[in-house]
């Protein structure tokens, strides 16, 4: 059964829907070509029919719309990155880290050498929502 996330037509997409939503959210409207290539050079080998399917699949799940106007069809993103990322994020906090936020932080800079640019830019961050 598929989960819903924000409104009635933004259905909580699969690890293989997310990964085409990436490359439309990253490079804006494309073909399925432009997708599946895509996919096969930054994540695994996938067949173009299989990418054509599924984005259609998408379509009718109202996760993407598609310009039909010329010869090629494009597909565009139909949910937004960061809400999207968001409902994600959030549920993957809630079931792996009891909702705690400083569990996650704790895991994820204890797992990963974490540069001193991006250390700065967490306590930047960090700062800001200090003085909300």
């Amino acid at each position: 059964m598929q989960k819903k996330i924000g409104n009635t037509n933004d259905a909580e997409p699969t690890k293989s829907e997310l990964e085409i939503l990436q490359v439309l959210w990253q490079y804006g409207p494309s073909t399925v070509r432009f997708v599946n290539d895509t996919l096969n050079e930054q994540k695994r080998a996938v067949q173009y029919t299989s990418t054509l399917k599924l984005m259609q699949i998408m379509t009718d799940k109202k996760m993407l719309s598609r310009d039909e106007s010329n010869m090629k069809h494009i597909y565009i993103a139909a949910i937004e990155e960061k809400k999207t990322k968001g409902i994600l994020l959030n549920r993957f906090v809630d079931s792996m880290f009891n909702g705690s936020a400083s569990s996650l932080m704790q895991q994820l800079l204890g797992n990963k050498k974490t540069s001193q640019k991006e250390l700065d830019e967490i306590k930047k961050m960090l700062k800001q929502f200090d003085k909300k």
